[in-house]
């Protein structure tokens, strides 16, 4: 648990060492409309300090070998296209089903890291990214379905309170360490309860970002380069 507390402040301070930084996640609207055009953006920075790196930057093309995917309510999964543009990708796709879709992002393909002179270790990081879009529903999408590792599933959205669920291996993750981000250098940590559940308010009519982290505790090698264990990061996006 210590070194998961810490990781963020050495990726924040260390950045310059590394292609390696902050968090990717994704930005659409929370709801859509059939045969209307959805449009998808995926960043990378740190939202509470202001930083969004360029697309063009080193920082960003050590994390830019994702896929993005998306699920339609029928269960149909398919892989969306992204563009470049200065400073996110975008994709985009037209519902054509009554029910709910989910946008979410993998990458697993980024190097091995070697944090030893900082008491952290050599691991793997992993990010994936969630967001649920519904059209005509209010059912959330079973995110544990159609992918692995560390999952964050919208639960319920309204205007004052949102309330999720972390999921790790397929199973709710307890006590998992959440981190959510507001503007303007805001930050507040959060637990998830016995069943993976946490909740959080929204005061203000802004973008909230929640980060959860996981330690998974099982070395491997990556090309080529062996780790000590995985650090998987999950994000999602209030808009």
């Amino acid at each position: 648990m210590k070194n998961i507390k810490y990781l963020g402040l050495f990726l924040f301070l260390f950045i310059s060492k590394t292609a390696f930084a902050h968090y990717l996640w994704i930005e659409t609207k929370a709801t859509g409309t059939r045969h209307q055009k959805q449009e998808v953006k995926v960043y990378f920075g740190e939202y509470a300090y202001g930083v969004i790196e360029e697309v063009s930057g080193d920082a960003f093309a050590g994390v830019d070998d994702f896929t993005l995917w998306l699920v339609a309510p029928s269960g149909e999964k398919t892989a969306l296209k992204t563009n470049a543009h200065k400073d996110y990708y975008s994709a985009e796709f037209i519902p054509k089903e009554q029910g709910g879709y989910l946008v979410f992002l993998e990458n697993r393909n980024i190097n091995v890291l070697d944090y030893t002179e900082y008491d952290f270790g050599i691991f793997k990081p992993e990010y994936q990214a969630f967001q649920q879009i519904l059209v005509d529903t209010e059912a959330p999408v079973a995110v544990e379905k159609y992918s692995e590792g560390l999952l964050i599933k919208e639960i319920s959205n309204t205007a004052e309170t949102v309330k999720l669920q972390v999921f790790y291996k397929g199973t709710p993750l307890a006590e998992g360490e959440a981190t959510l981000s507001m503007k303007d250098l805001w930050t507040k940590k959060l637990t998830t309860d016995k069943d993976g559940y946490l909740s959080f308010n929204k005061p203000f009519e802004t973008k909230y970002i929640l980060e959860i982290t996981h330690n998974e505790d099982v070395p491997g090698k990556f090309k080529d380069t062996d780790y000590e264990f995985i650090w998987h990061c999950a994000t999602f996006c209030n808009l």
